[in-house]
């Protein structure tokens, strides 16, 4: 075969590829879709996961089935459709709880930078700062006021080592350089009866979790660690409103699929994304159980996000020595 040949032979093969790819963004989805969800029924993440899946499925015109797949923070669902066909048909709604995994090194059996296609941002679980409503800390200053005056006599409680809670705290710390002692709990519940107690000094919990106990008056929010006020708490300011800068520890919640993905099925995905995101309905589901619905964007917007995610973590885990249990 001489040279003109060959390449007339490539060109043949080229565009065969790219119709076939074509076809397959075209007739995608052509059977039901399994979106797995490694967390509890129930939770923030479930939630998010049902409430965009059912809406997805009315466009796509195929099942959406939402698998609820536990263990190892999140990891052991996320291994699942990591390891799946690359094929749009097996799809991951998780958390920030990825990046942060990943940043304290916690024992994986995939790479979740290299191994998982970033294709939707779907919203964000912010936490709120809290002090028990006995407490004679007021505002977000006071309480690094105390810090300060007595290094290591405070306390702040979260859901365990290298929980989004632990992470905040240790961020709020490393911000401005105070020194706090972190008291982990098994959970979020222990964590919230021991703070409404006042045997802790504060904590940032779950805005799921923190906003019954506030409207109860069992405990005080001094700041939400989002970068815009929450519309649950709108007299409460942000952490940078309230002078910690460059403050921002929301845990996303996204969808991502196997790496390897067909490039038109995950810009296809996302734009339905995009259009479930723009639906009003979708936005008071998730702010009715204290999260907020992510702006429209593109798979390569949550790439960078996700990769600065992990880097914020990855630095907040090395000034604390933070390492997996």
């Amino acid at each position: 075969m001489n040279l003109f040949s060959r390449r007339q032979s490539l060109a043949l093969v080229l565009i065969a590829c790219g119709f076939a790819s074509g076809v397959h963004a075209q007739s995608y989805p052509a059977k039901p879709i399994r979106l797995v969800v490694p967390w509890p029924a129930g939770g923030v993440v479930d939630l998010a996961a049902r409430q965009m899946g059912n809406r997805l499925q009315t466009a796509l015109g195929q099942p959406v089935v939402v698998e609820n797949k536990l263990g190892a923070g999140g990891n052991i669902g996320a291994d699942t459709v990591a390891k799946a066909p690359a094929d749009g048909y097996t799809l991951l709604l998780t958390s920030s709880a990825l990046t942060v995994s990943t940043a304290v090194g916690a024992k994986m059996q995939f790479d979740a930078v290299k191994d998982l296609e970033r294709v939707a941002l779907v919203g964000y679980a912010p936490s709120v700062l809290v002090v028990s409503a006995s407490s004679k800390i007021q505002t977000v200053q006071e309480l690094i006021k105390a810090a300060r005056a007595q290094p290591g006599a405070l306390s702040y409680a979260s859901a365990g080592v290298g929980s989004p809670a632990h992470m905040t705290g240790e961020l709020f710390k490393s911000r401005k350089d105070l020194f706090i002692l972190h008291i982990p709990y098994t959970g979020a519940p222990a964590a919230m009866i021991d703070q409404i107690a006042g045997r802790i000094d504060f904590h940032f919990s779950n805005a799921a979790v923190a906003l019954p106990q506030i409207k109860a008056g069992k405990v005080r929010a001094l700041a939400v660690t989002s970068a815009q006020r929450m519309a649950g708490l709108p007299l409460v300011p942000t952490m940078m409103e309230a002078g910690v800068d460059k403050f921002e520890a929301d845990q996303w919640l996204g969808l991502l699929a196997p790496k390897g993905t067909p490039p038109e099925v995950v810009q296809k995905l996302a734009a339905e994304v995009n259009k479930v995101l723009a639906q009003e309905e979708y936005s008071v589901a998730l702010a009715n159980a204290g999260m907020a619905a992510a702006k429209p964007g593109k798979p390569e917007g949550f790439d960078a996000y996700f990769r600065h995610d992990l880097a914020q973590w990855a630095a907040v885990v090395k000034s604390a020595g933070i390492k997996p249990e």
